[in-house]
């Protein structure tokens, strides 16, 4: 069995956690407050191979998840929180992001259960603070894009793709109030294939619109999808050359 951490494997996975912990940093409007515990770090931790899946490239997932806090007092520990036999993160390493825009970031996952598959999960230092549905069917998966209040009004909404090889389907859910709230989808766009250890294209912003960087359904054109505060916008910026056409899509043109 494979103990390496799949977080560091794959150029394309470290600018995407690069681009969601500059997003957590963009997205706090304080500093957190004097008795707010902070995260500072997470990494997953106790590899398994008791969820059958592969789909991440190797049959390697994990059952529990290192946090670093830094305390109100000033000082420091790691805790960990450990998933039940059932379930694991299936997932290439966790998300600093600031959902709640209160100057400290909440971590965010993929979670899968053996019977139900995959869930996008928050979790605070305290344990999971709120998850989508799971997809309902093992061995179906999900594959986040980024986060960002897309539409202005002061609540971080959630990307991902649900069900990259299958339904094809970009879902987009509300932060608000410690829940997420399913505000849109759309179908025909995937951004991950069976077997990658990485995840592709991601969030970019361009003149302060956030749009979001998938692959059409067939593999053949780059697509950016917007959200207005009613519904998903896509539009087609060119063709799709591999993962790393996607990669260079990140970028303002």
């Amino acid at each position: 069995m494979k103990t390496a951490p799949r977080q560091s494997e794959h150029p394309l996975h470290r600018l995407f956690r690069g681009a969601s912990l500059a997003l957590a940093l963009n997205l706090a409007c304080s500093l957190p407050s004097a008795a707010q515990d902070l995260i500072t770090s997470a990494k997953f931790t106790e590899p398994t191979t008791r969820y059958a899946h592969g789909v991440l490239g190797d049959d390697v997932e994990y059952g529990a998840i290192e946090l670093h806090i830094q305390a109100s007092d000033g000082s420091s520990q790691a805790i960990t929180l450990r998933l039940p036999e059932t379930r694991v993160f299936e997932d290439l390493s966790p998300r600093l992001i600031d959902l709640d825009t209160d100057g400290a970031p909440e971590v965010v996952v993929v979670e899968s259960d053996a019977a139900l598959g995959a869930r996008l999960s928050v979790y605070g230092p305290e344990g999971l603070i709120a998850a989508t549905p799971y997809i309902g069917q093992r061995n179906r998966w999900l594959a986040p894009i980024g986060a960002a209040d897309f539409d202005g009004d002061g609540f971080v909404e959630l990307g991902y793709i649900d069900r990259p090889h299958l339904a094809k389907t970009l879902r987009l859910w509300r932060f608000k109030d410690g829940k997420l709230i399913e505000i849109a989808t759309k179908t025909g766009l995937t951004n991950h294939k069976i077997g990658w250890d990485f995840i592709a294209g991601g969030l970019r912003n361009c003149a302060d619109t956030p749009e979001m960087i998938t692959a059409d359904a067939s593999w053949s054109r780059i697509i950016a999808t917007a959200y207005d505060g009613t519904s998903l916008s896509a539009r087609d910026i060119g063709p799709y050359a591999g993962p790393q056409s996607l990669t260079k899509a990140l970028s303002c043109p």
